[in-house]
């Protein structure tokens, strides 16, 4: 896929960046303090965001572009949490009814989350939750569907965190992005393609569920076995066979960490950085811990997508458990 052939373009995503500066912070980007680790590796704090993730910015840029005659009917979403809550406060502030399709794994805090915002959670099997984002929508389901993934808005908000990050850290050697739906990494390859050209955007996954790695080994989108965890913004049966050409050829690889080595890297989050990072996020920094392919030195980039973990599962890792 070649640049001008990319869904969104640099020009979109400066857009967003101004339409969603009421919603979203410029997140910081700290130095990790992590002894042995192979680069030096800064952390994009995306967990300091209003809802607690970056879903913030590409639902905030989705409702703002989106026909206010349709928005009339309501919107809904699919979501395993972080999106849900995107949408449902972007949805608060227009006064817009809302509702969130979930896993029924889906977290109680999170839950909690979408019930204060106001919102209305349904719950339904991991397998037929993954069918909404699949056939974007569900028929019984009558508002405006703001997809979590492959929205070319979502995407362009989404890669305003790209944009930061090249702005912030000239020098930076690479970026490792936690890979769910492909949208978050999709969203900030596509800008520094455009702005810092050469820096490679490497998705983490974890082992309980890692569609992208099998896809990439496959030369295609082939379905995975998806095993339940506390790692709940990522992993699921395959990757969207819409996102699969952007994330093919935007994104340099997949690097695929066990649940140890995500609760290691969440408790290094904690003492080196006193940030409380969910599954997701620990993925990202367990991937950069391990090192990166063909990243020698320089600093690497690991965004800490989100911070909405579980206090119980939270005070289980920080006592050197595995929930």
């Amino acid at each position: 896929m070649t640049p001008n052939k990319l869904p969104v373009t640099l020009k979109a995503t400066r857009a967003a960046r101004s339409r969603i500066a009421c919603a979203a912070i410029r997140s910081p980007l700290l130095r990790l303090d992590a002894p042995g680790a192979p680069n030096e590796i800064r952390v994009k704090l995306e967990c300091l965001q209003p809802i607690g993730s970056f879903k913030v910015r590409g639902a905030a840029n989705a409702m703002a572009l989106a026909d206010p005659a349709l928005l009339a009917r309501g919107v809904y979403t699919g979501s395993a949490g972080n999106m849900a809550q995107g949408v449902a406060l972007a949805a608060r502030r227009l006064g817009v009814p809302c509702r969130v399709i979930v896993p029924d794994t889906a977290p109680r805090t999170k839950l909690d989350a979408i019930a204060w915002l106001g919102a209305t959670a349904v719950p339904l099997p991991f397998d037929e939750w993954w069918a909404v984002l699949r056939d974007h929508g569900h028929p019984d389901e009558d508002g405006y569907f703001i997809h979590p993934v492959s929205d070319p808005a979502v995407i362009a908000g989404n890669g305003t965190v790209g944009l930061e990050i090249a702005e912030e850290l000239p020098g930076v050697r690479a970026v490792v992005v936690p890979y769910g739906g492909g949208g978050l990494s999709c969203g900030i390859a596509t800008a520094l393609r455009a702005v810092a050209p050469g820096v490679p955007v490497y998705a983490a996954e974890v082992e309980t569920a890692a569609p992208f790695a099998a896809a990439l080994d496959a030369g295609r989108p082939v379905e995975v076995r998806h095993r339940a965890s506390f790692v709940d913004g990522i992993g699921s049966t395959g990757v969207l066979e819409e996102m699969w050409p952007l994330a093919s050829a935007l994104l340099a690889g997949s690097v695929v960490v066990s649940i140890g080595e995500v609760c290691a890297a969440i408790r290094v989050l904690a003492g080196g950085a006193h940030v409380v990072g969910e599954g997701a996020a620990g993925a990202a920094v367990a991937a950069a811990l391990r090192g990166l392919p063909g990243i020698e030195d320089g600093p690497v980039v690991a965004v800490v997508s989100g911070g909405n973990i579980d206090p119980q599962v939270f005070r289980t890792i920080m006592e050197g458990g595995v929930p």
